[in-house]
């Protein structure tokens, strides 16, 4: 079990706070709205209606003793950077916080952040994607080449097997697993014979994977 302290309850707050909570972790949530943290406060370890930008706020909290702080303030820049840089001052283990320029992140990573996420770009660079490659279903980025994709298996690869398709040497892609109605595969086997309705999870070239989606049906 994993304890996280969550500063700023807007909508990303709250649904990464509540997935979290999912997963089994005690989250501690901040926030100087005192409407929004009456409401959540039974779902949560702790709650705190504090202005963070206050380290004398911050102390009585026992920053150190989780495994990391997320500040997810989206509407106050100033106050996401202060709040930055008190965490830092009170020895947090990790700090992550949201930008949402390249500007930011800067200034971010400059007074103490350990990680920056980009929430807003990330859901749109995935929309664009999926909006120009009919087959893909989701995706992730490794790095500005590779990336693993979450791709509808393409039709003519229905009723054939892994072994006799060889994406890796035709296709220049590694097929990592296979969901199958939702359930994934543990193991692929060089047998295994592709469905219509499977879902491939593929590693490889980001730009090669796009051409080939958008070149099979």
């Amino acid at each position: 079990m994993k304890s996280f302290l969550l500063i700023g309850i807007g909508k990303f707050g709250r649904t990464l706070g509540e997935k979290m909570l999912s997963m089994g972790d005690e989250v501690t949530i901040v926030d100087k709205n005192e409407d929004v943290i009456n409401a959540l406060a039974p779902k949560y370890t702790n709650s705190f209606i504090v202005n963070c930008m206050n380290i004398d706020s911050l102390r009585l909290m026992d920053i150190p003793s989780y495994n990391a702080c997320i500040v997810a303030i989206s509407d106050d820049f100033q106050a996401s950077l202060e709040i930055t840089s008190n965490l830092k001052d009170l020895n947090a283990k990790k700090i992550i916080s949201r930008a949402a320029t390249e500007i930011q992140s800067k200034f971010l990573l400059r007074v103490g952040a350990d990680e920056v996420i980009y929430p807003d770009r990330d859901i749109a660079e995935k929309l664009a994607v999926r909006l120009n490659s009919t087959n893909v279903i989701n995706y992730i980025d490794l790095d500005s080449e590779y990336s693993i994709f979450e791709i509808a298996c393409p039709t003519r690869w229905a009723g054939k097997k892994l072994i006799d398709i060889d994406p890796r040497k035709k296709h220049g892609m590694n097929i990592l697993t296979v969901k199958k109605e939702g359930a994934v595969l543990y193991t692929l086997d060089p047998d295994y014979v592709f469905e219509k309705k499977d879902q491939l999870v593929v590693f490889g070239h980001t730009e090669t994977i796009l051409e080939f989606t958008n070149r099979v049906k």
